[in-house]
């Protein structure tokens, strides 16, 4: 049993997959040094606020 798409897998709709995949790519690239720098400043908020909760302060 075969499963065929109900379009036409043509050139033109290949080279736009690609251009899209490559889009893709870059923009991770460049957002990837950001994320981690909120990922760092996210988890010492979170520490934070917990020794806040117990009454310690982070010196």
């Amino acid at each position: 049993m075969s499963t065929a798409p109900p379009y036409a897998i043509i050139p033109a709709i290949l080279d736009l997959v690609a251009q899209i995949g490559e889009a893709i790519g870059r923009a991770e690239a460049v957002a990837q040094p950001m994320s981690l720098r909120l990922r760092r400043i996210n988890r010492i908020r979170a520490i934070q606020g917990s020794l806040a909760i117990e009454g310690n302060t982070l010196s």
